[in-house]
């Protein structure tokens, strides 16, 4: 019975030894402190980001006025040009049905020019002799003169065939020159490759495209959620990524009146001048990043986003406000633009309350850090 007795008195003894130390470990426990923050008047700007390129205001495909195989360039991508320059040089390759039919209407013409002028020199013969009327004597006339007309413009006809144009027109057709100033951007033809001509049925082959690359512009898409708060002549600042730490200053001069689906999204077409200096060689069709400023407020008050927060059923935006030392009262509050870090507040609160930061970063035993909720 003593040993039951002892027994009893031991685990009863450690039951209030365990009891106090977990008492004084949980009282023990250091008492949470929150830090504070107050409203500041700064400057807010809201932008957006626009994706694009920088592309040459004007670039223009040089085209053939006939068809025929490329027989010399003279130019290379990249060479500087002015307008008139020769780049290329096209030899004629005639087409053997037309050719054959254009032979044929001048073999007819020939034809029917000496039988006109037979009857012409006997009519001629009989008008002399008062034979005949000068009335007969003009028609004969007027017929061989038709017929002299009809050959030329059948040998015409056969020289365009075989060479693209009459006379000295011929050199004219056959050279390719710019018709701009600027730098050839592309040849996507080789010497010896059959070029077309560009007509009202068909664009042609084109032989090079030559643009000024002192004159560019950013190309570029919006969102329809954003395109409305754009505006002719707004500032851009545009970032290259092929040069690093340069922006370029930008007006934007054009924005799409009709919108193009692109995965579900609506997006509008924008374009901005480009202003350039020689410091720096901009290749057509770099990459480039636009910023616009679609919202400024200066002077205003304004909290960090971090201090503020949502009921969760109503998403109602709310601070706590300092009331006495680690003791807060909700305060709901009424926002205005935000940059993503800082935010206007518009209402609910004044310069002098003392807003509880309530989701401050700590560093843990592992040197990670652990966010107070």
């Amino acid at each position: 019975m003593k040993i039951v007795r002892y027994l009893v008195i031991s685990v009863f003894v450690l039951g209030i030894l365990f009891a106090a130390a977990y008492f004084i470990k949980t009282n023990s426990k250091s008492i949470k402190t929150y830090e504070t923050e107050s409203p500041f008047i700064s400057s807010i700007e809201r932008k957006t980001v626009v994706t694009g390129k920088v592309i040459p205001e004007d670039e223009v495909e040089i085209k053939p006025q006939v068809s025929g195989i490329l027989d010399q360039l003279f130019v290379e991508e990249g060479d500087e040009v002015k307008a008139g320059d020769l780049l290329a040089k096209v030899q004629i390759v005639p087409d053997e049905s037309s050719l054959n039919s254009a032979q044929g209407r001048v073999n007819n013409a020939k034809i029917v020019l000496a039988n006109a002028k037979m009857d012409f020199d006997r009519n001629q013969k009989l008008f002399t002799k008062e034979i005949i009327s000068r009335r007969d004597f003009e028609a004969s006339e007027l017929n061989f003169k038709q017929a002299q007309q009809e050959l030329r413009v059948a040998q015409s006809n056969l020289q365009i065939i075989k060479e693209g144009s009459v006379g000295g027109a011929r050199t004219a057709n056959t050279n390719i020159r710019a018709t701009i100033a600027g730098t050839v951007l592309e040849i996507p033809v080789k010497e010896g490759d059959q070029v077309t001509e560009s007509n009202t049925f068909n664009n042609g082959t084109t032989i090079a495209s030559v643009a000024d690359l002192n004159k560019m512009i950013f190309e570029g898409e919006v969102d329809e959620a954003e395109v409305g708060k754009l505006f002719m002549n707004m500032p851009l600042q545009v970032n290259l990524g092929a040069i690093q730490g340069r922006d370029f200053e930008a007006k934007l001069k054009f924005i799409s009146p009709k919108g193009k689906e692109d995965q579900g999204a609506v997006k509008f077409t924008i374009e901005g001048d480009v202003y350039l200096d020689d410091s720096v060689f901009v290749r057509a069709g770099y990459s480039a990043n636009a910023s616009i400023v679609l919202e400024r407020k200066d002077s205003i008050m304004v909290l960090p986003e971090s201090v503020i927060q949502f009921d969760r059923k109503t998403d109602v935006s709310y601070v706590e406000i300092k009331t006495d030392e680690q003791s807060f009262e909700r305060k709901d509050i009424e926002t205005g633009i935000s940059d993503g870090i800082n935010v206007e507040i518009l209402s609910g609160i004044t310069m002098e309350d003392e807003i509880k930061v309530w989701n401050k970063t700590e560093p843990n035993k592992l040197g990670e850090e652990d966010e107070d909720n």
